[in-house]
Formats: C-alpha cells, structure tokens, sequence
C-alpha cells in the first residue's frame, strides 16, 4: 500500500517522516487554594498534537532541510495533510535538528499542533463588560464602573492582567465571589 506524502503549506516531503506520535491534550487550569488542595477546571475542548521524526537523505538533504525550516519561519497557521489522519488546519510549532548535519544526512524533528478552525481569521479582540448600556456603572458615583462577563476559561488572575490591575483589589471588590478559584460564565465581575 503507498501512502500519500505528507504535506505543510507548499511544503511536500520527499518521503514521509519515519515516526509519528498523535496526542490529545486537553485544556485545563490548576488553581492552588490558600490553605487547601488545588482545584481543577476544565477550560474547554481539546487538540491534537502531531510529533514526528524523520530524515532527508541525499546530496540535497541539506537543502531539503533549508526548505522546510523556511516553511517553519512563515507564520500562521495552514493545511497539513498527513498519510494516515484526516487533514486539519495546523500550525508548525517546533523543528529540531536531531543531530549534526551533514551534506548528504539530515534527521530532523517537528512538532504540529491542530487549529480546530474555530478562527478563521484569527482572533479577534472583543468588548468585554457591560457594552455601555448603563447596568453596573450606573450605581457607581463616579459612571465609570467597569464590568467584565466572565467567559469560558476566564480566571480572575487573567481579569487582572487584562485590565492591569492587582489581583487583590480585584477580588476586594468582588465580596459576591465566595471562592476566588472558582468563576463561572455569564458571572459579572466588577474591575475597579
């Protein structure tokens, strides 16, 4: 049986890497509570990494090599189309030479991890908070109360960072949050 050669991008390999590793990594946050055990949350799908490993063999090896670490260099993520898995929107995570190369031998390394095409264009900031229409800020005496909707996979730490506040101050003036650990989508958390 002839498999199909492996394709990245405009990159199509002379011949297909010899190992291949398919993983499923899962998306989940350890959140360590004060004084007790770490809390797990899932953040929501998961992906596929492909590693491999392979050689180029030959006068042009090196150039072969060249070639695919120029692929390597572009950014974004294309279609990567593999001999036995289904193709799938990728991007070209790592490249290793395994050893020293030499003109006519080259083993290499590659790692790719799966896009999931959730963005096609990529991502995009998005407005978080109330959107204006008055609701939390319209309590607060100086109008300018921020408002942040939590969303999937949000943590108050990254709520923080977000607005460049201290995460302290944050949970100080959120006293509705029992568990700082634990937020919820569709939660209002008040920014000061």
């Amino acid at each position: 049986m002839r498999l199909t050669p492996m394709r990245f991008k405009e990159f199509t390999w002379p011949h297909n890497p010899e190992v291949y590793t398919v993983e499923r990594r899962r998306r989940i946050a350890v959140h360590q509570v004060p004084f007790g055990p770490c809390v797990m949350q899932e953040l929501g799908g998961s992906y596929r990494v492909l590693t491999g490993e392979g050689v180029f063999a030959g006068e042009d090896a090196y150039e072969r090599f060249k070639e695919l670490a120029g692929v390597f260099q572009e950014e974004g993520p294309g279609l990567l189309v593999h001999p036995v898995w289904p193709a799938e929107r990728a991007y070209f995570a790592a490249l290793e030479a395994v050893e020293e190369p030499r003109p006519d031998f080259v083993r290499y390394r590659f790692e790719f991890w799966e896009d999931g095409g959730g963005y096609d264009g990529g991502l995009k900031a998005v407005e978080s908070g109330n959107g204006g229409s008055g609701g939390a800020a319209a309590g607060n005496a100086a109008g300018n109360q921020r408002v942040h909707t939590v969303r999937k996979g949000d943590t108050l730490w990254a709520i923080a960072k977000q607005y460049g506040v201290e995460l302290a101050a944050l949970i100080r003036a959120n006293p509705q949050i029992k568990n700082p650990n634990l937020i919820y989508p569709g939660e209002a958390v008040k920014v000061p």
